[in-house]
């Protein structure tokens, strides 16, 4: 004798879900092990950075000997030197190491991913690599010239500048390697808008905000208090979170369902 289920009554089982849920001490843990693994590609990175630090700081410093006649870098502490050779040496690494770091942020802040969503990290790390080296370019090749000319410039018919390496090299990686960081942003706001963390209509609601932040982060990243090196770095800070919107938008409009 069959017994016939009644259909109305049967329970469909959930599909297991892709992406998994930490507890607190697993958030740690996990913290811990992807700390721990971009700090060995940093040092690892730095490591082989050493090895051309001289060669970059020379590099570092032509932007200034194109603005002064004669210019030569100086140090006045046993440790002057020493300090920015290795401060440039880190810079380095960090921008080898870029697409680890990036990669272990992004597996670390995106727990759940499911399948379809984890197609994005690659690319988005790959993105955001090449970002921040354009970012870095940016920096190098248009913000210098103009800022350190102002700076150098600025009475130099009452003072001559002696420029020591650590201020200067200080200045430079600084305003190199955030320049580098905010031009990420356009992708992190896609991909947090991909994921759906965040709406290009948010972002919009937001833009008061975004230009406070902006000046803020650029009075942060420049030590100078010259609004002309403040404004070269506010200004592209805000285009690109404006960048970020219009890539939010768009691959929101993919993500939708078709009807």
């Amino acid at each position: 004798m069959s017994v016939q289920q009644d259909p109305e009554r049967q329970t469909v089982e959930p599909e297991p879900e892709e992406g998994k849920y930490l507890t607190l001490l697993e958030h740690l843990q996990e913290l811990r092990n992807r700390l721990l693994i971009s700090a060995l590609a940093v040092t690892i990175a730095t490591g082989v950075s050493v090895y051309f630090t001289q060669d970059i700081i020379d590099f570092l410093a032509r932007p200034a000997e194109n603005e002064v006649e004669d210019f030569r870098l100086i140090f006045t502490e046993p440790l002057g030197y020493i300090g920015s050779y290795f401060r440039v040496a880190l810079l380095g690494g960090f921008i080898l190491a870029m697409p680890v770091v990036v990669y272990q942020a992004l597996m670390f802040v995106t727990p759940a991913l499911t399948k379809d969503e984890k197609r994005w990290l690659l690319p988005t790390v790959f993105g955001a690599s090449l970002s921040f080296l354009g970012g870095a370019a940016f920096a190098y090749y248009i913000m210098m010239p103009p800022a350190v000319g102002f700076l150098f410039g600025f009475g130099d018919d009452q003072a001559e500048p002696f420029i020591r390496i650590g201020p200067y090299i200080d200045f430079v990686t600084r305003l190199v390697f955030w320049t580098g960081v905010t031009f990420e942003i356009p992708l992190v706001l896609m991909f947090l808008a991909r994921i759906g963390l965040t709406t290009s209509g948010k972002l919009i609601r937001m833009w008061r905000a975004a230009l406070i932040v902006a000046f803020v982060l650029a009075a942060v990243v420049t030590p100078s208090i010259d609004p002309v090196t403040q404004s070269f770095v506010a200004g592209p800070i805000i285009v690109l979170y404006g960048i970020g919107i219009v890539l939010a938008r768009l691959v929101e409009r993919r993500h939708q369902p078709k009807g």
